[in-house]
């Protein structure tokens, strides 16, 4: 595998104890300040309007379920939380850089901890159930995963393009014109009332998703952090996790 790491840190600044302990009370403040600024954005977050789902979606699970409705993947609960996959039907293997996120879903273990918030999760991709499960058993993940190419609902939600939307450049991605691709990564959200009445409440894109990534959060604990700015494009590095050894 070529080498993308940008080598050792060199002539960074060393300072007595008592120095160090002063900057890190600095950062410390600025930390403080990001974290009541993220949580005022989560609190604007949770105040968007929804819109109501009226389009009726079918999904391909695994047996013994099968064919289910958007409905039907909150196993009960009223919050969903969808990861869209890029797993385009005509290829061989999900994205890779979906897939690195994808590690991260699979630490949610067997998903108890969403559950006993009121909360499930999924991915989903247009790509055919058994190609989805034949990837997964390959990855070794075990959240749910269904596919939804029997509808329009990657579409809908801004995560794959029409032909058209892709020779003339036009699809919406991240709420801006100009996608030319055939799928785009995302996660989206949906809530579900006592009369079984269904919401979009949220959508995010592009580094929209970062928090989803485990990886990505204890890299930007370490000195050298992602380690990507020297790169021309900054995933240039990410393998499927079995690939690391032999490409």
């Amino acid at each position: 595998m070529p080498n993308y790491d940008s080598g050792p840190i060199r002539d960074h600044a060393v300072v007595a104890h008592d120095a160090w302990v002063e900057a890190r009370l600095d950062l410390l403040r600025r930390e403080k300040e990001f974290s009541k600024a993220r949580d005022e954005i989560a609190r604007a977050r949770r105040a968007l309007p929804w819109e109501r789902v009226t389009k009726a979606y079918a999904f391909d699970g695994p047996h013994p379920k099968g064919r289910r409705t958007l409905a039907d993947l909150f196993d009960g609960r009223r919050q969903l939380v969808v990861y869209h996959f890029m797993f385009d039907p005509s290829w061989k293997e999900g994205c890779a850089h979906c897939s690195f996120w994808a590690d991260s879903f699979n630490a949610l273990g067997d998903g108890s901890h969403l559950n006993h918030r009121d909360t499930t999760f999924v991915a989903i991709s247009r790509a055919p159930l058994d190609k989805l499960d034949a990837f997964k058993k390959r990855m070794g993940w075990s959240f749910k995963w269904v596919s939804s190419s029997p509808s329009d609902f990657n579409f809908d939600y801004g995560v794959s393009f029409t032909p058209d939307e892709q020779s003339h450049a036009t699809g919406v991605y991240n709420y801006t014109p100009g996608e030319s691709g055939t799928e785009r990564e995302g996660a989206s959200v949906f809530y579900k009332d006592d009369h079984g009445d269904i919401y979009h409440t949220y959508s995010t894109y592009a580094r929209g998703i970062d928090l989803l990534n485990v990886t990505y959060n204890f890299l930007d604990l370490t000195p050298k952090g992602r380690d990507e700015a020297h790169l021309s494009d900054s995933q240039a590095w990410v393998r499927h996790h079995d690939k690391y050894n032999n490409s």
